[in-house]
């Protein structure tokens, strides 16, 4: 049985991480899997948006530390962030839908989503620190300057969950909806996304997130640089259409 699910629709699809049993732990079966559908939807221009959830009641539980415990191999090789760089190549908007637990790694796979929305079930914690070991998906770096650093070292330090209506308040939660309500609520939103012009799409999260890296001072005059050229850009596309759609009805006069 397939470890992760993809169901294509119109304009977007929908991963589903698929070890309900194992809370959806990520297994190295289940994270070759992940990274092949990732590239393949990334290589389908019919694809624009994606929605990551999870099967059962977790949205993922992190690494799968039962096999990692059963390996002869070292463990460091294990902790690559094949995932998240597949993630990071996706060119178009990812939507987590946050059915349940997600913790240590499960919580930095959420986080290298654009958009979390969450379920009345949905819970994060980070027990890196407890088990000995360091993120290396982005979880320091992202939740801090997501919540506050004070904030974020409480959630790093204790390991305590952050229940659904806290991730809302502390802003990592967009939403937070009814189990029932959440993928609908997801589809919607991803429905609305597929509505915008795919080129601008595109290029407008590109200006935001690497915008973002930058100290404003800097970011600005680039956001306008990029705006300027975008415009540019456009009006010559106008103009190539336009004079084609003269040629062209040219050439249907003359024929006639």
């Amino acid at each position: 049985m397939s470890k992760v699910l993809v169901d294509k629709r119109q304009g977007y699809a929908i991963i589903t991480l698929n070890r309900p049993e194992s809370m959806n732990a990520l297994s190295r079966e289940l994270r070759r899997e992940f990274v092949a559908i990732v590239a393949d939807c990334g290589a389908d221009p019919d694809i624009r948006v994606l929605i990551l959830t999870g099967a059962g009641r977790a949205f993922c539980a992190g690494f799968d530390l039962k096999e990692l415990s059963e390996s002869s191999d070292n463990a460091a090789t294990e902790a690559d962030n094949a995932m998240a760089r597949a993630m990071e190549s996706f060119d178009g908007p990812i939507i987590a839908a946050i059915n349940g637990h997600a913790i240590t790694g499960g919580f930095e796979l959420a986080l290298a989503c654009d958009i979390l929305i969450g379920s009345e079930n949905a819970r994060f914690a980070d027990t890196h620190a407890r088990v000995g070991i360091l993120p290396g998906w982005g979880l320091s770096q992202k939740l801090s300057r997501l919540v506050g650093l004070s904030r974020a070292k409480e959630i790093h330090f204790t390991g305590a969950p952050v229940y659904a209506a806290q991730a809302y308040e502390w802003g990592i939660l967009n939403h937070v909806v009814s189990e029932e309500e959440l993928l609908p609520k997801a589809i919607a939103m991803a429905e609305n996304i597929v509505a915008c012009v795919p080129d601008t799409l595109k290029s407008y999260q590109a200006l935001i997130d690497q915008g973002y890296s930058m100290p404003l001072a800097e970011a600005l005059p680039w956001e306008e640089a990029q705006s300027i050229e975008s415009a540019r850009q456009t009006m010559a596309d106008m103009i190539a259409r336009r004079r084609e759609q003269v040629l062209a009805k040219g050439r249907s006069e003359t024929s006639d």
